[in-house]
């Protein structure tokens, strides 16, 4: 068991090097020695928000060899309206043409829908209405909580009743993301409800907590101070055995000239600091 603690499964988001065209990213997984891949729908000039064919993305990832585990993200998605809904199965169409796993579910984040028993319902409703939206093109939906004191879900306990309450186990699971579960400041894991793991650091030794944001998000190295190593060892520990996604969003990450260095070190050290 230990070997399987210490060899966790790494993928990549698109966000790690959003300027590389869907073939590039999709070489760069590979020259990492990665099979796993989350391409996103919010890249500017990137697939798929140039239009580039759901058949054409799934063609690319298999002469790539890389398998594509989520497309990243529905947003706003327990905001249920006839919009979402429409984008909720033109992305999920997309999805499963492109031969996707999943969809990542981002909430609202923009400090509505945060009242007490308003944001459980809305919830639960985009959790009903999406099920069977999911259950028909045969995918799993990834709850994101984001721990941003705006959100309007930040607890993982929160979505994991609510799935509970809708009978959707099976077709829904939790991301956990190291940055978000540190600022949420929750301390369950929910191994067995978790789907895929989104892994980044924060070294900025000024900023507080209460103000971290996405871009103090970089790779993780040895000045993290979210406690990836930690969250990752425990995760493990408690039987999570899915993916660890890279997702920085640091310009100074997006900008390196070699991110398979950059991001084959951060594996290292990752590696190094479990049991």
């Amino acid at each position: 068991m230990t070997d399987t603690f210490s060899h966790p499964v790494f993928a990549i988001n698109h966000m790690v090097a959003p300027s590389l065209g869907i073939r590039g990213f999709f070489q760069l997984a590979k020259s990492l020695g990665l099979s796993d891949v989350e391409i996103r729908n919010d890249l500017e000039g990137n697939a798929i928000i140039d239009g580039t064919p759901a058949a054409e993305v799934r063609s690319l990832a298999a002469e790539a060899g890389v398998h594509i585990a989520t497309i990243n993200a529905l947003q706003r998605f327990n905001e249920w309206t006839p919009e979402r809904e429409q984008q909720a199965i033109e992305l999920a169409d997309y999805a499963k043409e492109a031969g996707a796993a999943a969809l990542v579910l981002v909430p609202v984040n923009d400090g509505s829908g945060r009242q007490d028993g308003e944001r459980q319902e809305n919830l639960r409703t985009a959790l009903k209405a999406l099920k069977p939206i999911l259950e028909t093109r045969g995918l799993i939906g990834f709850v994101e909580p984001l721990g941003f004191e705006i959100c309007s879900l930040r607890s993982k306990r929160e979505a994991a009743e609510a799935i509970e309450t809708i009978g959707g186990q099976g077709r829904f699971k939790l991301v956990h993301d190291t940055f978000h579960h540190h600022l949420a400041g929750e301390p369950e894991l929910f191994p067995a409800l978790t789907g895929l793991v989104h892994i980044s650091g924060v070294t900025d030794p000024e900023v507080t907590v209460s103000d971290m944001r996405d871009p103090h998000r970089v790779l993780v190295d040895a000045d993290d101070r979210l406690g990836n190593v930690d969250q990752i060892q425990a995760l493990l520990d408690q039987g999570y055995t899915g993916l660890f996604s890279f997702e920085p969003f640091a310009a100074e990450v997006q900008r390196l000239e070699n991110p398979s260095a950059a991001i084959s070190a951060s594996m290292d050290t990752i590696k190094a600091g479990l049991i």
